[in-house]
Formats: C-alpha cells, sequence, structure tokens
C-alpha cells in the first residue's frame, strides 16, 4: 500500500509533548469547573475578566483552522493578496468594534448580540437572528473540527471520521467542564503555542528558500507568480480582472461588507468582549487583539507562501496538476513534514491542535449562551431557576459537538476551506451588520424591518452563490463572496428602509442607550486613565501600522 503523503513522522517524544498538552488543557478545564456556580459563570465568565486575557482570548477564538489552514492555502494560492484578510479585512473591523459599538454593547447589559437585537429591535428579530447564528455556528465548528481531524489523520493514520469523532471529544471535555471561562484561559495559552508552532515554521522554511529574496523571486518564475507578489489589485483572489473592479472588491467587498459584518457582530469573537470585568475592558478587548492580529499575518501567509516553492505537492497544484491527491487545505501539514525535524514535531503539532481546538471551542460555547439565553429562557422555556439553564447550557455544548461532527464532511468537499468560510459569512454575518449599524444610527428602523431587512440578505447572498455555483456567474477565487456579500449588504438595507417607512417606529424613550445620539453618553468611550489604556491610541496607532506595511509589502 503507497504510503499516505501526509503521513508524519512522529517519534515517541512527540506523542508525549502532546500527551502533556492535552493533560494542561483539560485541567484548565477542571480548574474553571470549580469558579462555575451560575449559568453567567458557565456561559459568560461571570463579566469578570481583565482586558489582556479577553483581548488574547478574542484573537486566538479566530486563530482556528479556518485562520491557519485556510489562510496558509491562501497564502499558497494568492501570495501577498492574502495580507487583505488582516489589514483590510479584519483589523479595521476590529477597531471600529472597540471605540464605536462596544460601548452600546455592554451599556446595554445584552447577554449576546442577539439579545442586543430583541433590545434595539423586538423579539422576532432577536429569535430569527438567535436561530441564524446557532446554524452558522455548527457550521464553521464543523470546519474547525475538520481541519484538526486532517491533522490527527496526518499523525495516527486514523481514517478521517475516527479523527472528526476522537478530536471532537477532546473539545468537548473541558469546554463542558468549565464553559467560557475554560475556553477563555486555555485559548490564552493556545495563543501562545500557536506563535511557539508558527514562528520556527517561518524562518526555517525562509532559510530553505533563500531568505525573502529569494522567496519572491522563486515565485516571480511561476506563472502568474509575479501579480500575487503584490497586494493590489489582487485579481487572484477576487476572480475580477479589471484592476480597479479588483481593489474596489477588495476595499467594499471584503474591507468593509465582509469584515464589519464578521467582527462587528459575530458573537462568537464579540463574546470574549462581554465577559469583560467592566466597559473600559470591554473596549480595549478588541484594540488589544488588533495588535497580535496585525503581526499573526506574518507567520501562516508567509509559510503558505514559502510551500508554493518549497512543497513538490503544491508546487504541482500552482502549475495545474493534480499534487498528488494533495490540496491546498494540506500546506501546513506538508510544511510540518518537510521542515520540522523529529523532537520538535510535538510542538509543532500541539500548536496546530491549539489552533484548531481554540477555534471551534470558540463557536461551541458562543452557540450554547444564545441557544440557552437567546431561544430556550427567553422563548421555550422562561421563567425558570438559574441551575436550569446552567443544565440547558451543558447539553447544548454535548448536542453542538456532535452536530459539528456531522458538518465538518461538508468541509471536507471544498479544496480551499477560506472559500466555504467565506460564503457562510456573506450569508450570516453581512445581512446582521447591515440592519445592525443602520438600526444604531437611525432611530425610525422599526421591529419588523429587522428581520425582513435580515432575510432580503440572506436571499440575495445565497442567489449570487447559486448563480456562481451553476455557471450563470463567472466568479473565480473569492470573488462570489465579496459580491454576494455586497449584494446582500445592499438588499437588507434596501428592504429595511421601505419596511420602516411602512411600519410604527417605536418610542424614543425604549431606545435610549441602543441608538447613537439618543442619550448624553451612550456616544462616549469609558477608559481607564493612562495613554497606553487609551482606546483611540490603542485604535489610531494600530491602523498606522496596518497602512505601514501595505506600503512595505506594496514595494518590496
Amino acid at each position: 500500500m503507497a504510503a499516505d503523503p501526509l503521513a508524519l513522522d512522529a517519534q515517541p517524544i512527540d506523542y508525549v509533548l502532546l500527551a502533556f498538552y492535552f493533560v494542561l488543557v483539560l485541567g484548565i478545564g477542571l480548574a474553571a469547573r470549580r469558579r462555575v456556580a451560575n449559568s453567567l459563570d458557565f456561559l459568560l465568565s461571570g463579566r469578570s475578566l481583565p482586558a489582556w486575557i479577553t483581548g488574547l482570548a478574542f484573537v486566538s477564538a479566530n486563530l482556528g483552522a479556518i485562520e491557519l489552514l485556510g489562510q496558509a492555502a491562501n497564502g499558497a494560492q494568492y501570495g501577498e493578496q492574502t495580507f487583505h484578510y488582516y489589514w483590510i479585512g479584519a483589523v479595521p473591523a476590529m477597531v471600529f468594534l472597540g471605540l464605536f459599538m462596544m460601548p452600546f454593547y455592554y451599556r446595554s447589559k445584552a447577554r449576546s448580540v442577539p439579545e442586543y437585537l430583541g433590545k434595539r429591535f423586538d423579539k422576532p428579530t432577536q429569535r430569527f437572528q438567535a436561530v441564524l447564528f446557532a446554524i452558522a455556528s455548527v457550521l464553521i465548528a464543523g470546519v474547525n473540527l475538520f481541519a484538526m481531524a486532517i491533522i490527527v489523520q496526518a499523525l495516527l493514520g486514523w481514517p478521517l471520521w475516527v479523527s472528526i469523532v476522537v478530536a471532537g471529544f477532546v473539545v468537548l471535555a473541558y469546554t463542558f467542564l468549565g464553559g467560557l471561562s475554560a475556553s477563555i484561559y486555555n485559548e490564552v495559552l493556545q495563543f501562545f503555542v500557536i506563535i511557539a508552532a508558527m514562528v520556527p515554521v517561518t524562518i526555517v522554511g525562509l532559510a530553505r528558500v533563500g531568505g525573502w529574496s529569494g522567496l519572491t523571486e522563486k515565485i516571480g518564475r511561476l506563472d502568474g507568480g509575479p501579480a500575487t507578489l503584490q497586494p493590489f489589485p489582487g485579481s487572484e483572489l477576487t476572480g475580477i480582472a479589471n484592476g480597479l473592479g479588483s481593489t474596489v472588491g477588495v476595499v467594499l467587498g471584503l474591507g468593509f461588507v465582509l469584515s464589519f459584518g464578521y467582527w462587528t457582530t459575530n458573537f462568537t469573537e464579540v463574546q470574549r468582549a462581554f465577559s469583560a470585568k467592566d466597559a473600559p475592558a470591554a473596549v480595549r478587548t478588541p484594540l488589544i487583539a488588533a495588535i497580535p492580529k496585525t503581526f499573526v499575518a506574518l507567520i501562516i501567509v508567509v509559510p503558505g507562501m514559502i510551500a508554493s516553492v518549497l512543497v513538490p505537492s503544491i508546487v504541482d497544484l500552482k502549475r495545474g496538476g493534480s499534487g498528488g491527491g494533495a490540496t491546498y487545505n494540506d500546506v501546513v501539514p506538508l510544511l510540518l513534514k518537510e521542515l520540522i525535524p523529529n523532537g520538535f514535531l510535538g510542538v509543532a503539532l500541539a500548536g496546530l491542535l491549539a489552533s484548531f481546538m481554540a477555534g471551534m471551542a470558540a463557536n461551541v460555547s458562543s452557540l450554547n449562551t444564545v441557544f440557552t439565553y437567546d431561544i430556550w429562557q427567553d422563548w421555550v422555556r422562561p421563567d425558570r431557576e438559574d441551575r436550569y439553564y446552567l443544565n440547558v447550557g451543558r447539553v447544548v455544548t454535548v448536542v453542538g459537538t456532535l452536530l459539528a461532527m456531522g458538518t465538518a464532511f461538508i468541509a471536507a468537499g471544498f479544496n480551499n476551506i477560506q472559500d466555504y468560510v467565506q460564503t457562510l459569512f456573506s450569508f450570516f454575518n453581512v445581512p446582521l451588520f447591515a440592519i445592525f449599524i443602520l438600526g444604531l444610527l437611525w432611530k425610525r428602523m422599526t421591529g419588523p424591518a429587522g428581520w425582513s431587512g435580515l432575510l432580503a440578505g440572506i436571499v440575495g447572498a445565497t442567489t449570487v452563490f447559486l448563480l456562481t455555483q451553476t455557471g450563470v456567474l463567472s466568479l473565480t477565487g473569492q470573488g462570489s463572496s465579496f459580491v454576494g456579500g455586497t449584494i446582500g449588504f445592499a438588499l437588507a438595507i434596501i428592504v429595511a428602509v421601505i419596511v420602516s417607512y411602512r411600519t410604527a417606529p417605536r418610542p424614543e424613550r425604549e431606545l435610549v442607550g441602543l441608538v447613537r445620539g439618543l442619550t448624553d453618553d451612550s456616544g462616549k468611550l469609558p477608559a481607564d486613565p493612562g495613554v497606553l489604556k487609551n482606546p483611540w491610541v490603542l485604535g489610531i496607532g494600530i491602523l498606522v501600522i496596518n497602512v505601514l506595511l501595505y506600503i512595505l509589502f506594496q514595494a518590496f
């Protein structure tokens, strides 16, 4: 039987390191369990965590399979154009969340994004969004679980379905034990483990290809390679041949519609800020997270670029071949096999598994919060004792993990999981951002406009996806998601405005603190003393760094 091209030559010391890491992760879950006395402790960490903890957890929750496997795959396919997902497609929206939206979120005392929508609009909007979020969480948790299973399969040679089941139960164990606290403290640990794994991969890889100049020289010799060595116009990424149109697609489609739709309203991320100890800490959470988010791009995208010239199967894919059965999703495990010596492989594998567990645990912990509060407590079984909802949260953790095991096989059908993920974001996150930002800024917007705008946006984005899949629209790369998200955003706004003018608005007294401008302090930023704790200093500083990095990579 032919050897598996992904099989890693792990030694006993590698297994010992992995076992130690898993024991540590489960130990954190057991320790966090002691602090769980009620549903708020389990689902929102009792709102007691400092900003640096929630900030690192915020970025680590996103540093899962979608990030590591997906963006490394993008790095191999699209080169420097992948930086857009960080410096345009993440950081500006994170800064906006901290400076403009977190004050409203935190002061509303909402326990979730759907609950905030219920306060601003009405119960139907809250419940509709809660159901949508539950579906999206299970689908995206499946992506993280699939990617985690790839590594387990490569390490142990198990069938994919066995790897998915085993990986899922590891995450279930510590999330079930300690709830959100266990997830957040593990995410902080996992952040440093991921860095420890990917920095050596990047350094050794650059050394093998002759440094940055050697890497760019080798990519430049590939068909279409020179275009991927500059972030703009990004036609390979967007699938839009016209340079100006592609640039607009990147800035508007990714940088505004998809990015703001994800980072400002996705409860998987925002939940970390909700768990902060006070309003100033909640505001700083996404701003602190934006700092490592800026530089993490270098240790994820650059390894993908290295694989495009160093790993034979990926080189074959770049030339239009079959890659010997490998896909771009396999970039990271193939790089480990190519670059990492025995003895350090256990650390690298622990970093990968940490990444995937962080992403999946983030999805599961946010799912149990939204389902428990917004669907079960608010809708199905209200007015029960707190212990009852604590138990519901634990049951949902189990059920959500089992469902994610099933949806993991959907992700297995995509050559690049980032294509799948961006499609999901255009369906679920973009329409939500449209009605959220309109409702935040426009007091005339009504409750029925909330859920009807959501529905219209989802229908619009889904229609673009179906037209692309059937060949009616010719959009390659991830252009379908950019265009679909833009159309979904526009439709959500148009329908919400029309419905608002045909229905009665809520009295202004019911919108105090929920709409910008209706209270004296609703737009002010809560802040602790000190320049480095000033939200504006943090936000503007990190945006300047992002601009400088773009200038550097566009020039060289």
